[in-house]
């Protein structure tokens, strides 16, 4: 179901494990500043909504989505970290950037995730417009950050 149809910050929350004692890697990308900011906030305050602590969530920046998955490599190697949640925004543009870019972050993080045996998250949002990234980014249909916060949640019990 796409997201036109469906309010991201809505999900299931049965069956959640106790996240207290997990420690959660946030990595953002610079680029569209405003709609991942606002993605990252949303990942955090799901995190704790949910019940990790504050001390056990990191947050560190990377200057686009393309270099998410180099980040996301960098905190899934380290043993504390039991999740990376990667947040990003790619708008779709004149020319046809986005297709690559967006298939080089999924493929890089699934490849981080296989590789380190942990979750990591797709947080990226892959919109045609800004204003579709915005009402992606905690305007009508939800949060995305929120959404890849209770994936990273869920994917710990799996």
């Amino acid at each position: 179901m796409s997201s036109a149809h469906k309010n991201l910050s809505i999900f299931s929350t049965e069956n959640l494990p106790d996240i207290s004692n997990k420690k959660f890697a946030i990595v953002v990308a610079e680029w569209n500043e405003e709609i991942t900011n606002a993605l990252a906030d949303g990942a955090y305050k799901t995190l704790i909504t949910y019940g990790a602590k504050t001390e056990n969530i990191v947050r560190v920046s990377v200057p686009g989505s393309y270099e998410l998955s180099f980040g996301a490599q960098k905190m899934a190697q380290k043993p504390e970290i039991d999740a990376v949640i990667c947040i990003g925004c790619v708008i779709q543009g004149e020319t046809k950037h986005n297709d690559y870019i967006n298939n080089a972050v999924a493929q890089g993080l699934t490849a981080v995730s296989l590789k380190y045996d942990k979750p990591v998250i797709f947080g990226v949002l892959t919109p045609n417009t800004e204003q579709q990234a915005l009402d992606r980014a905690g305007g009508i249909h939800g949060n995305k950050g929120d959404e890849a916060a209770i994936t990273a949640v869920k994917m710990l019990a799996f």
